[in-house]
């Protein structure tokens, strides 16, 4: 696989969903949870979502189970609690495994072309974050601690650029 468009991912409500579709935009890929920690980053992944996709960002959820068992639920589960709790309107995805032999094909690749602190390719926690420039390419890997609101300033110069 050449670029993150090689890949097609299923969607919340189990659709298949070729990321060719967003050929031409900028990606933030997140691995996310409904009972972490870090869950009340999807108010701001929402934000920004909300603030920069006219200028050509798209946020992807993939929800993940992998950390603490803290995507207990099932996809409808899952939408729900997006929806009501942080009115998530950004796509969400089918639940992933992001690390080990059952890792969606999607985070094996993004993980070898985004590697993280001393070039370590497993993910460390949720939140977990990707930026896929328009040509498709892994331009940053972003830890768990690392805010949305942070983020956007560097996906507005990589949009603006």
């Amino acid at each position: 696989m050449t670029s993150v468009y090689d890949f097609t991912v299923t969607d919340i409500d189990g659709r298949p969903h070729p990321l060719e579709q967003w050929r031409g935009k900028t990606l933030l890929i997140v691995n996310v949870a409904s009972k972490c920690g870090f869950t009340p980053q999807y108010k701001g992944l929402e934000t920004l979502w909300q603030d920069q996709r006219d200028r050509g960002l798209v946020v992807l959820g993939f929800p993940c189970d992998q950390f603490g068992h803290q995507e207990p639920g099932d996809e409808a589960e899952i939408r729900h609690f997006c929806s009501t709790q942080y009115e998530v309107t950004f796509p969400m995805f089918a639940k992933v495994e992001v690390n080990g032999d059952k890792a969606d094909p999607l985070y094996k690749w993004l993980k070898s072309e985004g590697r993280g602190i001393l070039g370590s390719e497993a993910i460390k926690w949720n939140f977990t974050k990707f930026l896929v420039d328009a040509r498709g390419q892994v331009v940053k890997r972003y830890a768990s601690t690392e805010t949305p609101q942070k983020i956007g300033r560097e996906t507005l110069a990589l949009l603006s650029g």
